[in-house]
């Protein structure tokens, strides 16, 4: 053990792992969930649970305070995500509604291949060779697993 620096530092690899956890969660409750309704309402119905979620966090954590201090750049950089995030949902939804979620999923989870290029291009992140091996390795995991 490093020091609990070191630990606060590396918060985001528990977060990271959280994350993977949850979205696992969301494509099994999910598909649950949509057995009897349309995907777009499915959708709906998410996003409107996330807002009030998130509208508790913001209240209980006092950060509403800060949402008129909201840099204009930031705020249509994050509209802009809200967009993707919002098309991504609903193809997620009628992908997982009529299809297989065991093959939708690898699929879906190919965004790493485009956040690793747009992560090149635009932040100048490099990968490693191993990680670059890795890449690759989900990539041919992913072909294999659809078929």
């Amino acid at each position: 053990m490093k020091g609990n620096k070191d630990i606060k530092n590396n918060i985001y690899i528990v977060y990271a792992i959280l994350s993977a956890i949850f979205a696992a969660l969301t494509s099994i409750l999910g598909k649950i969930g949509i057995d009897n309704i349309d995907s777009n309402l499915a959708t709906l119905i998410r996003t409107f649970v996330i807002l009030i979620i998130s509208w508790i966090i913001i209240i209980v954590t006092k950060e509403y305070k800060s949402i008129f201090k909201i840099d204009r750049r930031e705020l249509i950089f994050i509209s802009l995500s809200g967009i993707s995030t919002g098309a991504s949902w609903l193809c997620y939804y009628y992908a997982i509604k009529n299809g297989i979620v065991s093959l939708v999923i690898p699929i879906d989870k190919l965004s790493i291949v485009v956040v690793v290029a747009f992560s090149y291009i635009f932040f100048n992140e490099k990968l490693s060779k191993i990680s670059f091996i890795g890449l690759i390795f989900i990539v041919f995991g992913t072909i294999i697993m659809t078929f």
